[in-house]
């Protein structure tokens, strides 16, 4: 067995008490002693911190870059600003995702893109014989520099004490840029895995790694664990690489258009026609479109799609278990747990948060076409039919600078 990979910032897991655990070949902390309920409820109220080094980050060069990337990528790369990223996954020739990815505009003539840790080298046995048609250079410089990413309420406050001045609090959704925080040169993104209407990413090189963890540690910000990042990006509808993308329970490879973001992160332009896997890409398309007027007429190009889930029996949802509409097997439970959440007093504009401690049973799930939000359906937990119910949203992200729990 080899040995696992390290972050930067391992020797400073062990010593907050972190619970390591082998998380696609790396050491990773799960969570810090006061769990993962902690640690997802102060994201939603304050701020979090997340070691983050652990994924892939391929610096793109080269006159042929665009061209490149406009075929290995799903996004329309060429529009995409300076000063700005996107979403986009990475096709396979049958229109399933090798992975998904970010992808961001670091300077005129230079990309860079983000990859999941577990699939670094799959991704890079894709991309690099593909760069072998085109000028273009891949760096990965994952061990050069490293990323924590700043969750939460108070993240901008926080980072703009470091910085010095207030224009991080201008900066976009998807926005990313250059900032010296108190003296330290870091790259800042505006994105992030938790559904925070704050958040940002920030990538510092190696030796600044530890300084910025300890600084905003002593700024009032907690760490959390990989639990906790799974929780917030469960509860915020987010896709997991292996559970919500990737194979099925049948062995079968996902289509893209199966996660709702592929309507973001999927272009047809002029400037892609040897998007890899396109053909099918805008059959999926088609059917999507479609599928969302409710018209069937072709949902053999997209039989199942990802939907979030709740359910309304007492119980736990987990990866796997059986879906039921009816006495009809409809699919699978991708992802689920029981997700905890600040109970709320008032609506609308007035809404906040309580002291009080609720739990939902929340995850999503890999379903029939035509099985459609507000549908109800049956779990099969340990042999057991329990009621559920597919729902648009676990949380809402719209009342910035706070996210709420959508209940149902």
């Amino acid at each position: 067995m080899s040995e696992l990979k390290r972050t930067k910032l391992y020797d400073t897991h062990v010593a907050a008490g972190a619970t390591m655990v082998d998380f696609g070949g790396w050491d990773m902390p799960v969570q810090y002693p006061e769990g993962i309920i902690a640690e997802h409820l102060f994201t939603r109220t304050h701020c979090s911190l997340f070691d983050v080094s652990h994924m892939g980050r391929i610096i793109v060069t080269g006159p042929e870059r665009v061209q490149y990337l406009e075929k290995v990528l799903t996004s329309d790369v060429s529009s995409l600003p300076l000063h700005k990223a996107q979403y986009c996954i990475i096709p396979a020739e049958d229109g399933s995702a090798v992975d998904d990815a970010y992808l961001y505009k670091i300077e005129e003539d230079r990309h860079m893109l983000v990859i999941n840790a577990g699939n670094i080298d799959k991704d890079k046995a894709w991309l690099y014989p593909l760069a072998e048609e085109f000028d273009v250079t891949l760096d990965d410089q994952s061990d050069v520099f490293g990323s924590i990413a700043v969750q939460g309420p108070e993240s901008t406050k926080m980072l703009m004490t470091l910085i010095g001045d207030e224009t991080l609090a201008e900066m976009p959704k998807n926005g990313v840029e250059y900032y010296s925080l108190e003296g330290h040169k870091m790259l800042i993104a505006r994105t992030g895995y938790t559904g925070e209407p704050l958040g940002y990413e920030v990538f510092p090189m190696n030796e600044d790694l530890k300084w910025l963890w300890d600084r905003l540690i002593g700024m009032g910000a907690k760490p959390a664990g990989l639990g906790a990042r799974d929780t917030l990006r469960m509860e915020a509808g987010m896709p997991l690489y292996g559970h919500e993308m990737g194979v099925d329970e049948d062995g079968k490879n996902m289509p893209i258009f199966a996660v709702g973001l592929a309507k973001f992160a999927v272009a047809f332009t002029e400037n892609k026609p040897q998007l890899i896997g396109r053909e099918i890409l805008e059959k999926q398309a088609s059917a999507f479109k479609l599928l969302s007027k409710k018209d069937n007429s072709e949902i053999e190009n997209l039989p199942r799609r990802i939907r979030n889930i709740q359910l309304t029996d007492r119980g736990v949802l987990r990866g796997g278990m059986a879906v039921f509409k009816g006495d009809k097997q409809v699919g699978w439970v991708t992802s689920g747990t029981m997700i905890p959440y600040y109970k709320t007093t008032g609506e609308g504009d007035d809404i906040a948060y309580t002291d009080e401690i609720g739990k939902r049973p929340i995850g999503m799930c890999y379903v029939d076409s035509d099985v459609l939000i507000g549908d109800e359906v049956e779990v099969d937990v340990r042999g057991k039919r329990l009621k559920a119910m597919i729902t648009k949203a676990h949380l809402n992200a719209s009342k910035a600078p706070y996210a709420f729990p959508a209940l149902h």
